[in-house]
């Protein structure tokens, strides 16, 4: 097995991405729109929600929208993010003097920006709550911009203690996605739908890291946003992300419940109750890491499709092919670069 971080190996179904895609379209001429995908890798045709996008494929969006856009958040937001305001947010993060003072300036800064929303600070002693305020009841929110708000405040606060800040919960306002699973890849907590705002709860006896960051590693967090802070790099989000690096590590192919309950010190019971309450199986863990190491094969280009079938533990490439059909409703020949 390579040695490449199995984080960033996960893929995302199509459907996580639409609304941000949405948002591109309204503020892009379609020539523009239509350059930035293909040089993102991103299908140019319409993608239907069981498709998968690759991490580096969003990252890479990213890069190219933000300065095409003139706007750091791409029409996300009522109001354009104009052009390094994000590299002055990291400025003023790195001078703060604790972590509860980053998430203090933090909600400051955006309330200076953002014109359809307000970010509330509630702190007490054992928790930290940031909300997402509307100011006109009734608005729909934007699901993918909530999302990457609530990442930017975690992501932050992550990179400047150096370690991945634990979250207590998020809650979003708006109904439980089809997509809900992907939601477990970004956030290292459970995750509530139908709220009745947008938060995401910290604890605060967490915040006793020191902050230490130099230009240089501001300048490294930056030019690889949006990854270091949208796709943290902790191995144990979840119990499921939890049995998914296991497998990433082991000899996956054979690998069962059983290996993964040892790996994890608990009982095959207690983890297939755990994984049950996050929605999925082992069985579905493991066919999601094949699934992923194909597109990543196949993304590579070296390997032959009837390699790659075989690699990921076929017995015959017509069996790869039907089974990759279903988990992404492409053919592998379509994931070539």
């Amino acid at each position: 097995m390579s040695n490449q971080d199995p984080i960033s190996l996960t893929t995302v179904s199509a459907a996580f991405v639409q609304d941000w895609l949405d948002a591109l379209r309204s503020i892009c001429p379609p020539d523009i729109m239509t350059s930035l995908l293909s040089r993102s890798g991103i299908p140019l045709n319409p993608m239907s929600p069981e498709q998968r996008v690759t991490l580096n494929e969003i990252a890479r969006l990213y890069q190219l929208a933000a300065p095409e856009t003139g706007d750091e958040m791409m029409g996300l937001w009522g109001r354009p993010i104009r052009p390094r305001a994000l590299q002055h947010l990291v400025t003023v993060q790195r001078d703060a003097g604790s972590m509860a003072s980053a998430l203090y300036r933090f909600t400051t800064f955006w309330n200076l920006l953002l014109d359809d929303y307000r970010l509330d600070l509630r702190t007490e002693a054992t928790e930290v709550e940031l909300t997402l305020t509307p100011y006109a009841m009734g608005s729909r929110p934007q699901r993918f911009g909530h999302m990457l708000l609530l990442k930017l405040a975690h992501g932050l606060l992550s990179w400047l203690g150096g370690v991945e800040t634990p979250i207590l919960e998020v809650q979003f306002a708006f109904a439980r996605p089809d997509f809900a699973a992907d939601y477990a890849v970004v956030f290292p907590c459970p995750v509530l739908f139908g709220a009745g705002q947008t938060s995401i709860l910290f604890d605060p006896r967490q915040f006793t890291r020191p902050i230490d960051r130099s230009p240089a590693e501001a300048s490294d967090f930056l030019e690889r946003a949006p990854l270091d802070w949208i796709f943290t790099r902790s191995r144990a989000h979840t119990n499921s992300l939890r049995v998914r690096a296991f497998l990433y590590g082991a000899e996956w192919r054979t690998s069962q419940l059983t290996d993964a309950a040892v790996a994890l010190k608990m009982s095959p019971r207690t983890l297939n109750r755990r994984l049950k309450e996050e929605g999925t199986c082992f069985q579905d863990i493991k066919d999601a890491l094949r699934r992923d190491i194909a597109i990543r094969a196949l993304r590579q280009g070296t390997d032959s499709i009837e390699q790659i079938a075989y690699d990921t533990g076929f017995s015959a490439p017509a069996n790869f092919h039907r089974a990759f059909r279903r988990w992404t409703n492409r053919t592998p020949r379509s994931y070539r670069v």
